[in-house]
């Protein structure tokens, strides 16, 4: 099979690539276009450090060929910012402590981020679960739900601990 050339919207940029078959889109992201955030874990679909958001949804860019999402739209934790600064939920888990290696903080603020883009007041149970497929070997969790938690609560027109 040859390579082809796919059109991606990442981070709102539409943008040509050549891609070989099978090239996945966490290899495409991270070792082609820069998108470093991207981490490779497990390689499996596993872990969560890989994950991407497609059209809006959490997904493991590690087992999905790049090809196979020609034309949709794909952020990453780079797009999340706004006019240069962090976004609320990137702030929170730096003001929470939950970013401490940072291996699977991008994975872990980008499904936070659908999360609240979707249910804006989630329990705790709801944010648990959310989190669910993203693996974390330092913070135990808790700073890292304390982060949805506040920005929840700002969301939401209270001051958030």
């Amino acid at each position: 099979m040859a390579a082809k050339i796919i059109t991606l919207i990442i981070n709102g940029r539409e943008i040509e690539v050549m891609v070989k078959p099978l090239t996945t889109l966490q290899y495409l992201l991270r070792e082609e276009l820069g998108y470093m955030a991207a981490k490779s874990g497990c390689k499996q679909g596993g872990c969560g450090s890989c994950t991407v958001l497609l059209d809006g949804v959490p997904v493991p860019s590690c087992l999905l060929p790049a090809e196979d999402v020609a034309g949709r739209e794909i952020t990453t934790l780079e797009g999340i910012r706004a006019d240069q600064e962090l976004h609320p939920i990137q702030q929170a888990f730096l003001d929470k402590n939950g970013t401490q290696c940072g291996f699977c903080t991008p994975g872990m603020i980008l499904v936070s981020k659908a999360l609240l883009d979707q249910n804006p007041q989630p329990t705790d149970q709801e944010i648990s679960e959310a989190l669910a497929g993203n693996y974390c070997r330092c913070t135990g969790y808790e700073p890292i739900i304390e982060a949805v938690q506040s920005v929840a609560a700002q969301m939401n027109g209270h001051k958030g601990g």
